[in-house]
């Protein structure tokens, strides 16, 4: 069973322009997909992945409630394929009431990008989210940019410690941008607490450092914490698999990281 536990997608309208402007955000980094469901599907067959984690971004408040109808829809037409995470918004107006909606949408966790959405991890604008999914949702948060700290990994672990019941996932090894010292740092922290409910993902990270580099950082983590993801439409399948099945990894682990982690988080 293999994963993606890390994948946009839009509604086909939008799609493109969503993708563009992802890509535009992150210094015009190229990129083959459109961001349309059906590509994830056709590219994610071809390469052999069998499920996908997908969720979006709500950059303004106004679009929580349509990209939640939107994300459970495609989970309700393709309920063998698409694992869905709701969208969620610091200024949204009625936080615990989108958050039970999302959970009767049948929706398992929430998705937060702060450097779209403009604010700081920590900040307390986004306590009434982390209060309500607390024991309840897991919340995958865009972790690491080099021009600002607000997705930092120190960031996050300042609402771990407010919130040690709130299970996170701290995306792209919480920050490959800072040349891995604070992804590193971050990964000691847990290495020294195994209770915590905090686990990583691979995505948008292989390109930029070895093999053998990625393999120390999945194991100063825990193999048992890492999810293998693309972040679609940015990486291609095919390619990101390729690049994870160079690393030097046993047999256990690579089953754990390509499905086995996510699933078990989510009891599936």
């Amino acid at each position: 069973m293999i994963v993606d536990a890390h994948a946009h997608i839009f509604p086909d309208k939008i799609a493109e322009k969503a993708t563009a402007g992802i890509s535009a955000f992150y210094g015009n980094l190229p990129t083959d997909s459109n961001g349309t469901v059906s590509e994830l599907l056709q590219k994610g067959a071809s390469a052999g992945v069998d499920m996908f984690l997908v969720q979006s971004v709500a950059t303004v408040p106004l679009q929580v409630v349509t990209i939640n109808n939107f994300i459970a829809e495609c989970c309700k037409n393709y309920p063998d394929k698409f694992i869905g995470f709701g969208a969620m918004h610091p200024n949204f107006p009625n936080i615990p009431a989108e958050t039970e909606r999302l959970i009767s949408l049948g929706l398992r966790g929430v998705k937060l990008h702060s450097d779209f959405q403009n604010f700081r991890i920590d900040d307390e604008c986004a306590y009434p989210i982390y209060k309500a999914c607390e024991g309840r949702l897991p919340i995958l948060f865009h972790c690491g940019d080099p021009r600002s700290d607000g997705s930092s990994p120190e960031r996050l672990l300042n609402v771990v410690r407010k919130f040690p019941r709130l299970t996170v996932i701290a995306a792209h090894f919480a920050g490959w941008t800072f040349r891995n010292k604070r992804a590193e740092q971050f990964a000691e922290y847990l290495s020294q607490h195994k209770d915590a409910k905090i686990y990583t993902d691979c995505s948008s990270s292989l390109f930029a450092m070895t093999p053998t580099r990625a393999a120390e950082l999945i194991r100063t983590f825990g193999a048992e914490r890492v999810f293998w993801g693309t972040d679609y439409p940015i990486w291609n399948a095919g390619e990101e698999l390729a690049r994870f099945r160079e690393i030097p990894l046993t047999e256990r682990e690579r089953g754990q990281i390509l499905g086995e982690n996510l699933l078990k988080m989510l009891n599936q």
